[in-house]
This record gives C-alpha cells, structure tokens and sequence, in this order.
C-alpha cells in the first residue's frame, strides 16, 4: 500500500472503532465518546495492538503515517487549547471572587499535594520513573499537577448532558476550572521554566505583553469575519515562539486564547468549533497519543501507578472542595456534586502528559499510567454525579 492508502487506512480505524464502540456499546452514561476515543487510542498503540499484533500495526502505522498523523494531531490540539484559553470567564470569577478562590484554591492545592506524595513514592522507589531531563522537583511537581487538573471543554461538554450548564451551578463550576486553568497553566510554565533560555523566554513573554495589548485593541473594531483569520495568525505565531522559548507550544496556544475574549467570536461559532474539532481532529490526536504509550516496564507497574494516581486525584479533589464548602456553608451534598465534575480531566489532562513527556520530565510508562488515570477520572464523573441525587439540589445557590 501507498502512504496516502495507509494514512486514509488509519484514518477511517481511528474514526470508526471508537464510535462503534460507543454507539453499538451504549458507553454514553459512563463513557462518554471523547473517553472512548482515548482508550481506543491507547489500545492502537504498539503497547496493545502492536504486541499482539505487530506485523499488521507496522504495516499500516508506517514512520511516514505516523508523522503525518502527528501534523494534524498538533494543529488540531493547538487549536482546541486555544479554544479553552477563550472560554476561560474570569470577570465573572471577579465579581464572585471570595467563593471563587477559595473553592478553585483548595480544588487545586489539595490534589497537587496529593498527587506530590505519589511523585515523591515513585522517586523514592526509583529514579527511572522520572524523564531524562527533569530534576525530581519538576517530576513531582508535574505529577501534583496531573492529579488537579480540570479539563473545562470536556467539563462544559458533560454539564450540557446533565442538563446543569446554563443553571447557576453550571456557571459556578465554570468559574471555579476557569480559576484553576489559569493556575494549573501557571505551574505548567513554572516546570518548563529552562534557565539556560532565560533570555529567549523573557524576550518572549515581553513580546507577548506588547502584542497583546495592541491586538486587544484593535480586533474588537474589525469585522468578525477578519477577527478568526487575525486571531489565528496570532494563535499561529505565539504557539511558535513559545515554543522556541523552550515553553512548549501549547502554553503558546493557551495564552493565545486567554487573553483575548470569547465574545469577540461569538459563543455559538466557538461551540459549533469546539464540536467539530473533537468530530474531526482530535480522534487524530487520541490515536497519537496512543502510538506514544509504552508498557515496557510491566503492565502491572503501569496499572498500580495509574490507581494510585487515580486515588490521588479524586481524594484530593472531594476533600479540597469539601473543605471549601465547610468553609462557604454550601447545602449539604454539594460539594460532593461540584467535587465530582471538577475531576473531569481527559483531554486537558491528556496535553499536559504530552508536554510533560515531550519535555523529558515524566518516562513513558508514566505517560501511559496518566492517560490511564485521565480516562478513568472522566469515567467516574457522570455516574458518581447521578449517584449523588443532587442535579437539582443547590442549584438555585
């Protein structure tokens, strides 16, 4: 077979399986089709598929069909985070903002120290655990950051499910990852923060400032229509010279988004957008995150590590919001509920172990123990939410 027959042969696998997989399944009510596109994506790797079957996987998952998969797995994630940067609603985390930082706060700090401990139990048991490049501080660091993450699309895409987006607790848990994205990203660049670039980087971060500025004000007086094709020149650009900073060009991206307004575009479009991406493009990016998943030291390793990371996060969340509704005086259960759709992560989470992975600062195995954790979290949100019985309760709060 041709390249371009291999490559449209893997296209139509990685579009196919995991919808027949959720269609002909019924996974909606605990797996929605974004996790099922991820376990599908881990399962084509060359961990499961190409161990099992290693013959087939390399004669369709070729080196040419795989760096040109890789090219639309990361316009299509650029574009994606960019979309997160714009949904980010920080006035309105402003006007609320005694529950808002308190609730995101404690949502954040308490999982990163959480997760810290199960980075600290890994170095202790080995340092092989740890990327070639990190220094056990960023390691652990990266670890306490996987374990807080919030993945505000997916967490928007499951609350329309549940009916609760639009509500006023819909908007509060917006508000709460909203603070937490800023945050989580925050660390991120905290971790790549490489002193050899110090000056790349400061001359980057001056120029975005600069930037910034004048596009903020200039786009609002141009027609929406010339709006995208500026705002994607500039998502362009800065995704590019964040990532010859040493920043990696996916905080580029979110940066990108965050500091322009998701009203400028409309929040239809922005929908509409977010919508066809993870139609269209991000099942490319599932499927080469899979290609990237190693098994190498045990799959049993792998699999303690992701519960132990899974176990992590959750209590650290619940018991973070716990803490916060005690301390706000919410109705009984709530926090409960919020806690819940705060531990969505999939996606976001998932970039995050690619940066983490393509900085060396986390090994392979431990790249797959966090998708594996990613998948599983998401997993849980939907049914523990329904289980809870409190969709209606506390949502005029």
């Amino acid at each position: 077979m041709s390249t371009t027959e291999n490559l449209l042969l893997a296209l139509a696998i990685v579009l196919a399986v995991p919808y027949l997989i959720w269609r002909l399944g019924r996974t909606e009510r605990w797996a929605p089709l974004v996790v099922v596109q991820i376990l599908t994506g881990i399962a084509l790797g060359p961990g499961l598929l190409g161990a099992v079957f290693p013959q087939a996987y390399q004669s369709v998952f070729t080196d040419e069909v795989i760096l040109m998969l890789g090219g639309i797995a990361t316009w299509g994630v650029i574009l994606f985070v960019w979309i997160a940067g714009l949904e980010l609603d920080l006035p309105q985390a402003w006007v609320n903002r005694r529950d808002s930082v308190i609730t995101a706060g404690f949502a954040m700090v308490t999982p990163i120290a959480f997760g810290a401990l199960v980075g600290i139990g890994l170095l202790l048991h080995s340092q092989n655990w740890m990327g070639a490049a990190a220094q056990p501080w960023q390691f652990v660091a990266g670890i306490g950051m996987a374990c807080a993450v919030t993945a505000l699309p997916i967490l928007i895409l499951l609350m329309e499910k549940l009916d609760i987006l639009r509500r006023p607790l819909g908007q509060r848990v917006l508000r709460y990852a909203s603070l937490d994205d800023i945050a989580i990203w925050g660390v991120l660049a905290l971790i790549l923060v490489d002193y050899e670039r110090m000056g790349k980087q400061a001359a980057f971060a001056l120029g975005f400032v600069v930037v910034t500025l004048a596009l903020r004000r200039t786009l609002p007086r141009l027609p929406q229509g010339d709006r995208w094709f500026v705002a994607l020149v500039w998502l362009a650009l800065c995704a590019l010279a964040s990532d010859w900073a040493g920043l990696h060009y996916m905080v580029g991206a979110f940066l990108a988004g965050a500091v322009l307004e998701g009203k400028w575009f409309g929040q239809e479009q922005l929908d509409r957008l977010r919508h066809f991406l993870l139609l269209i493009m991000m099942p490319v990016f599932f499927l080469s995150t899979g290609l990237r998943t190693e098994w190498e030291l045990g799959g049993l390793a792998v699999l303690v590590i992701a519960l132990a990371l899974l176990v992590a996060a959750v209590v650290g969340k619940l018991s973070g919001v716990a803490i916060a509704g005690r301390i706000l005086g919410w109705p009984p259960g709530q926090a409960r509920v919020i806690g819940w759709l705060l531990q969505t992560k999939a996606l976001i989470m998932i970039i995050f172990a690619n940066i983490l992975l393509d900085q060396q600062i986390i090994s392979a195995e431990i790249f797959t123990a966090l998708l594996l954790m990613a998948a599983a979290s998401t997993m849980l949100t939907i049914p523990m939410v329904l289980r809870s019985g409190e969709r209606g309760r506390g949502v005029e709060g």
